[in-house]
């Protein structure tokens, strides 16, 4: 007859059960070709949080155009944000954030938000569950993909794996997500392995070596030895706790446990981060978007069900980014929100709204380049209930610009991952370790005269190498190219016509093999 402890031992090797030390539970995408990708890219201890708002968030109630108020409030007379309650941004008098916004607007200010406007994809769907399974993949609309966007490249990079993994080199889990299912993201041709954790309270009675309470009784007594028998199999228990145990975490910002879910999630982040954890990405999420009713309060559009979950997403980014710079770390983190959708430009008669398309979203951290990126929504005379925002980015745009720009992935990967070409976006600030040593194939980037009338000089140094360059408005939106050619080593000028451009701040934006210049340009007619 078998034995308690091999009973437990075979069922546990087997996989029959869910893995849970102390009540922190976890969920195997073991060894995913992720965190190989992310540990080989050019600067290892960068790290990417991916923040899911489940539902498709109303982006119009989020990020409001001030400058059509007017029809703007014809469209959602019963949902409408007071004009006199939006929150403005700075520099941008015409577009402004829920009131509910305070601390992402001041984040703003700051230079710590990243705005862009109208984000989607072509031939919306609108099911919950597909639109997910697109922004997830990285497909087009009428295809599906069984990997995820990360999961592709890995799987290109490094074939066999997970064979030999973890080791000493790679002993901790290559990403993290807090909730108990494991996001197709990372999914790679042949599987996806790592941990979920599963509750955040659940994390602190691991880390503190305590367990939730078993009654006394001998099913009881079965389950506290499940937990400690999993605790001491478990691989990557042990670099986690190790992570949690070198640091607690120091803003005073955090709301008290339990009342905003979004801030406990990034409170474990940041400490596991601090802590040295070698994992590049997390994800956490936040549901209850899909506001088809009662989405506002009757009477007072500037609170209710959306206004509470918009100020949770402030709160939580707020002390997440204090936390970040108390600890000394603020450089190396980098964080997403993605909605599934957004809504309807005209709410229903619920005090709701509905499935749409295209809505914002919010990159948040001290290495971007902040601002708003696109125009604000165009809202017609006289929507019908089924009229959405217009696209202008799509996601995939967003991913290409931080896999290349933050991870460092080459154009020929970029292609693989993504399946085709997107136009990147001047998100993220360029530093000298953004680029390899031996390929810097453009320097000494200069402007004249600047301020520039209605003719600027562009000189630059070149070494054998394809250059492209481009002037973008401050909202990120290309507006002349420059150049895209083959060009000899040695110095060159390019003597541009900027007479269309209307007086204002541009930007040049310079990229050869992997070195990528910018530089601010003043026009003054």
């Amino acid at each position: 007859m078998m034995d308690r402890k091999e009973f437990i031992g075979n069922t546990i090797k087997a996989g029959m059960i869910p893995l849970a030390i102390n009540g922190f539970g976890l969920k195997a995408f073991a060894d995913s070709p992720l965190i190989q990708f992310l540990n080989k890219a050019g600067n290892e201890d960068r790290v990417l949080v991916l923040v899911q708002l489940n539902g498709g968030n109303d982006g119009l109630n989020t990020v409001i155009p001030l400058d059509q108020y007017s029809k703007y409030y014809a469209a959602r007379t019963n949902i409408a944000i007071p004009e006199n309650k939006v929150l403005a941004l700075q520099g941008r008098p015409a577009t402004g954030l829920h009131p509910s916004m305070t601390h992402v607007n001041n984040l703003f200010s700051e230079g710590k938000i990243g705005i862009i406007q109208n984000v989607g994809y072509p031939n919306q769907d609108f099911s919950h569950f597909r639109s997910t399974d697109i922004w997830l993949t990285a497909s087009d609309a009428d295809k599906n993909e069984e990997t995820g966007w990360v999961g592709r490249y890995l799987d290109t990079k490094f074939p066999g794996f997970p064979t030999g993994y973890p080791n000493a080199t790679h002993p901790d889990p290559p990403a993290i997500q807090i909730g108990a299912m494991i996001s197709p993201a990372f999914q790679g041709s042949a599987l996806s392995m790592g941990i979920s954790i599963t509750d955040p309270s659940n994390f602190y009675q691991f880390v503190n070596g305590t367990v939730d309470p078993a009654p006394n009784t001998p099913m009881g007594h079965e389950l506290t030895f499940i937990r400690l028998v999993a605790q001491q199999t478990q691989q990557y228990a042990g670099s986690i706790k190790s992570a949690a145990d070198k640091i607690t975490n120091k803003s005073s910002k955090y709301p008290a446990s339990g009342t905003n879910a979004l801030a406990d999630q990034l409170k474990i982040v940041a400490r596991l981060v601090a802590g040295g954890l070698k994992t590049r990405v997390y994800m956490v999420s936040l549901g209850g978007f899909d506001t088809h009713a009662t989405q506002v309060v009757n009477g007072s559009p500037e609170t209710g069900t959306h206004a509470t979950l918009l100020s949770r997403i402030s709160g939580a980014i707020d002390a997440f980014q204090d936390d970040l710079k108390l600890l000394g770390i603020e450089n190396r983190v980098l964080g997403m929100t993605f909605s599934e959708f957004g809504r309807r430009i005209k709410s229903n008669d619920s005090l709701g709204t509905d499935h749409g398309a295209a809505a914002p979203m919010f990159l948040f951290g001290k290495q971007l380049n902040g601002g708003v990126y696109g125009k604000n929504p165009i809202i017609p005379e006289n929507p019908s209930a089924g009229d959405n925002i217009a696209l202008e980015f799509d996601f995939r745009s967003i991913y290409a610009t931080i896999l290349k720009d933050w991870f460092e992935v080459s154009d020929t990967d970029l292609q693989t991952v993504l399946k085709s070409n997107f136009p990147k976006l001047p998100l993220i600030q360029s530093s000298n370790n953004l680029i390899e040593k031996d390929d810097q194939h453009v320097t000494e980037l200069t402007c004249y005269p600047n301020p520039a009338n209605n003719v600027i000089t562009i000189q630059f140094e070149a070494e054998s190498k394809l250059v492209k360059a481009s002037i973008f408005n401050a909202e990120g939106k290309e507006l002349l190219p420059v150049c895209h050619e083959f060009y000899p080593r040695g110095t060159h000028q390019i003597n541009l016509d900027t007479s269309s451009l209307p007086s204002g701040i541009y930007f040049l934006q310079l990229n050869a093999g992997n070195r990528w210049l910018s530089k601010k340009i003043i026009v003054s007619h």
